[in-house]
């Protein structure tokens, strides 16, 4: 097994694959990590906010601009770790493969950051294109084993702290360090074959047989990243940014695509609610305590109404921009003598789903864009887009701009 191990170092050795490459590869997976990390804290906690907690719906394209770098950030992980993986590999067969606690701490914090990470991206990308057969909640697994890779990260890190503070920097002499390959291989006894000898020119032509010449240059590494990388990025950041969307060849969603050319998520049918938001008696109640009031989607019509460019910007990464017409939401309320400093909690006709019921703070309430969206690019809505009457605000996420609206409650 030793001879093994040996002779499969051996073989993978590379100039590429050496302490320097590791660091330099590591730091730009670690940043992407920290970065991927921070917004995945926003967004869960836009989405489910701390009582202590307090947002801003301004600028408007906010969560937009942190989703998209989101996941973004979390495709660009994956050439990033492959690469890291390749550079590493050899390490796989280094002798003795258990050698102290410090070992202990160093090939399981690695296990742990590899095979929670693996599976993270994994589900991360399913998520992208609304395909999760999976036996678990993924927003609950997704937020939990973000914390396993920060931590398997930072106990990994300090454990090869000596090796990342000599390479972090290009040394002044060039070297760049290499694995410790041994030039020979101690070759246990081999009985001859009958009638045959083995001498020992042959066995130390064996035992020193040159590694096989590298396939992958040090700067072939780097660019081979590099071009990865930024493939990855042109071709599926189209879904965020609109001036590359003609180069999104990857990425789930299109822009212009849909219903009066935007993207819907949830449609009506998985949402159950055709027969109610079509129904001729629909009306939205708006209740504040012992006061209400129930307004036809025509007496809504009625009403003042007011123009904003707003996107929808969605947890999978995807967004668009349109102009939405409604009513003013802080007026609306204020029909119900509502305090301005007031939350709201917001229902949808929806009967099942996470997000049939959400809550609204008062800083989005009381912003002036912040609407009862009736119509979109001067049109009505479509159903598909939350016909009669849905909420638009500034700064929140698509799953919070509840459509299709039941009631609206003031909270104490």
């Amino acid at each position: 097994m030793r001879r093994l191990l040996l002779d499969l170092r051996r073989a993978v050795a590379s100039p590429a694959r050496n302490p320097r490459k590791a660091v330099v590869i590591g730091r730009l997976l670690g940043s992407a990590f920290v970065l991927c990390f921070l917004t995945g804290l926003v967004s869960h906690y836009l989405q489910h906010p701390e009582p202590w907690m307090a947002w801003t719906p301004r600028p408007e394209w906010g969560y937009q601009l942190n989703q998209g770098v989101h996941v973004t950030t979390g495709l660009l992980c994956i050439p990033l770790l492959l690469a890291k993986l390749w550079v590493v590999y050899p390490d796989l067969f280094r002798l003795p493969l258990i050698g102290g606690l410090g070992s202990v701490l160093e090939r399981g914090s690695i296990a742990i950051f590899v095979g929670s990470t693996l599976v993270q991206l994994a589900i991360g990308v399913l998520n992208t294109y609304q395909f999760l057969p999976l036996p678990f909640y993924f927003l609950q697994v997704h937020f939990a084993l973000s914390f396993v890779i920060l931590g398997s990260l930072a106990l990994h890190i300090a454990v090869k702290l000596p090796i990342i503070s000599r390479y972090w920097r290009r040394p002044a002499d060039g070297d760049e360090g290499a694995l410790e390959v041994p030039e020979q291989v101690p070759e246990p006894a081999i009985a001859a074959p009958p009638g045959r000898g083995v001498t020992g020119r042959a066995m130390a032509f064996i035992d020193a047989t040159p590694a096989p010449p590298a396939k992958v240059s040090r700067r072939g590494l780097l660019a081979g990243v590099g071009l990865s990388a930024a493939a990855l990025l042109m071709l599926t950041v189209g879904q965020t940014l609109t001036p590359l969307d003609p180069l999104n060849l990857f990425a789930p969603r299109k822009k212009g695509t849909g219903p009066q050319g935007l993207l819907v998520n949830r449609t009506s049918a998985q949402a159950g609610v055709a027969d109610a938001a079509t129904d001729a008696a629909w009306a939205l109640t708006v209740t504040n305590g012992e006061r209400t009031i129930a307004l036809t989607r025509a007496q809504l019509l009625a009403l003042p109404q007011i123009d904003a460019a707003l996107p929808i910007a969605c947890v999978e990464g995807w967004s668009q921009t349109a102009t939405w017409r409604g009513v003013r939401l802080r007026e609306l309320v204020g029909l119900v003598d509502a305090d301005p400093g007031a939350e709201l909690e917001i229902r949808s006709l929806e009967r099942k789903g996470a997000y049939k019921t959400t809550r609204m703070a008062a800083e989005y309430v009381r912003d002036d864009e912040t609407m009862v969206a009736l119509a979109v690019n001067g049109e009505p809505l479509h159903l598909e887009h939350g016909y009669p009457a849905r909420i638009l605000a500034p700064g929140r996420p698509g799953v919070l701009q509840t459509k299709w609206l039941d009631t609206i409650e003031v909270r104490a």
